[in-house]
């Protein structure tokens, strides 16, 4: 028997006509709606779903400062301008420049992206090293995103499994002395 579905109803559509994650998203993380309206493509006003992250979640508990978190986030963003994830793909879209021709400027995407590992790598020598528990959390869990839980059963500190306590304290630590690293002048 075949079923029938309005353009309003459908599988996952709430009352209003808003599309609801699927049970199979709600086994990947907590997820929530934002908390005021954004433009769609078309301009109109929408309230998605998005994932909450570690760092909100922590926040949200009284574990870390705003402080904490916000040198968590620019760590985040810094990781993702230096390309420093495991998997990536060449951008096709982006013409590639000859570098003998001169055409390029202070800011060209070589230079930017080496600036961001210069900041990253300093910000991980700064809690230890890349095989420090602070060093290795830090890689794993703000720059690949991954979850704490996985980093502390799989990963944990030198391949060695930790508590999940034990990996909150780790990232706990790392935070707080990245907020002291970022917040220097020579490191802004």
């Amino acid at each position: 028997m075949r079923r029938h579905h309005s353009r309003r109803g459908g599988p996952g559509t709430g009352l209003d006509g808003d599309v609801s994650p699927t049970p199979e998203r709600h086994n990947h993380g907590v997820i929530e709606r934002l908390e005021r309206p954004i433009g769609d493509d078309a301009g109109r006003p929408a309230r998605p779903y998005r994932s909450v992250d570690t760092l909100a979640i922590m926040q949200r508990r009284g574990t870390i400062t705003a402080g904490m978190r916000q040198a968590g986030e620019d760590f985040r963003a810094r990781f993702a301008t230096a390309q420093l994830d495991p998997l990536s793909a060449y951008d096709i879209s982006r013409p590639r420049i000859d570098h003998r021709s001169g055409l390029r400027s202070g800011d060209e995407p070589g230079l930017r992206i080496e600036k961001a590992r210069e900041a990253v790598w300093r910000a991980i020598l700064v809690v230890g090293g890349l095989n420090s528990a602070g060093g290795s959390c830090l890689w794993q869990v703000l720059g690949w995103e991954r979850s704490l839980k996985e980093w502390a059963l799989e990963r944990g500190w030198s391949g060695k499994r930790v508590s999940q306590e034990a990996a909150s304290g780790v990232l706990i630590a790392a935070l707080g002395t990245l907020e002291g690293h970022f917040s220097g002048p020579q490191n802004c």
